[in-house]
């Protein structure tokens, strides 16, 4: 166990040193810079400002001092947001995206998995045949039109939710509702599919010969078994719901991470860039790891470390 934790951190280190790497490289391979998108500064003021912010010293020397001060959690200055750290947009942003995508995580598997089994179990029925009428909608119809519709007609017209914001927990469900169709639809597809593999298999036919009762061979060996493939893609969509969606935030005025990330790659806000590519890397890999770990307890036969 100590080795098998060991070995991950050292290639998750290794994962988000090759990312920050590569978002460097890729940031100052494009033309331009943060004082390029606005008014043409006289070349005074500009020199001034990339002697302040070391933008006129070589890249690998660049890349050593931002390394050094994330290594001391340190993402540095914004240049877009003046006076504002990239640790104070995080600490700002962050939390209204954490309870979104949280909300919207929720929802998503309360609703997902047994809509999926129910479709599995019903397989050819119509109530298979409408729940995969529903979740194919939801797959297709982009969340910027069904948040649109949800903010016009749940809150506008009829006034049921908040139009904007989030001062109550009202405030939260139409744009959880928006940010998890997608999630939703797909995770219900994926546990019906698997769901239906599981329940083709020879010990599953073993156990309904051996007198177990249906629901117990469904639950206590065919469910347990599906959910490997869901699990895996729970942790990268968990990732996605908790930095935020630009679109989801910019429709219901939601002051969250989404439009800090977007603004910081139209103002190639260099440090914010790379200050939230490396907070959502950090995510992802932390979350890949405990699927990892989810794994063993959903089927013991797998060990970890082997």
């Amino acid at each position: 166990m100590v080795k098998f934790i060991a070995k991950r951190l050292a290639m998750m280190a290794a994962t988000l040193f090759v990312i920050l790497l590569m978002t460097f490289l890729i940031m100052h391979a494009i033309p331009g810079g943060p004082y390029s998108a606005g008014k043409r500064l006289p070349e005074a003021i500009q020199a001034a400002l990339d002697e302040k912010y070391n933008l006129n010293a070589p890249l690998y020397v660049q890349f050593w001092d931002y390394l050094q001060g994330v290594l001391r959690f340190d993402l540095g200055p914004s240049f877009k947001y003046e006076g504002m750290s990239v640790n104070s947009l995080i600490a700002q942003g962050f939390p209204i995206s954490a309870a979104l995508g949280v909300f919207s995580m929720i929802f998503t598997l309360v609703l997902s998995i047994p809509l999926g089994i129910i479709a599995a179990l019903k397989h050819g029925r119509w109530q298979d045949t409408f729940i995969g009428a529903v979740t194919a909608l939801g797959v297709t119809i982009p969340s910027f039109v069904v948040a649109t519709l949800l903010d016009y007609f749940l809150a506008y017209r009829l006034g049921w939710f908040p139009v904007f914001g989030v001062a109550t927990l009202k405030g939260y469900v139409l744009p959880v509702i928006a940010l998890s169709g997608y999630y939703l639809a797909f995770v219900t597809r994926l546990t019906r599919s698997s769901l239906m593999d599981v329940m083709r298999s020879d010990y599953i036919r073993t156990a309904r010969v051996k007198g177990l009762p249906e629901y117990k061979v469904v639950a206590r060996h065919g469910l347990r078994n599906s959910l490997i493939p869901v699990v895996t893609v729970l942790g990268p969509i968990l990732a996605g719901l908790l930095m935020g969606s630009f679109v989801v935030e910019k429709i219901f005025a939601l002051p969250g991470m989404g439009r800090f990330f977007i603004n910081s790659i139209t103002n190639r806000d260099y440090t914010a860039i790379m200050g939230f590519t490396l907070f959502y890397a950090t995510i992802l890999v932390v979350l890949v790891f405990l699927v990892d770990i989810v794994y063993s307890i959903i089927d013991p036969r797998i060990k970890l470390g082997e």
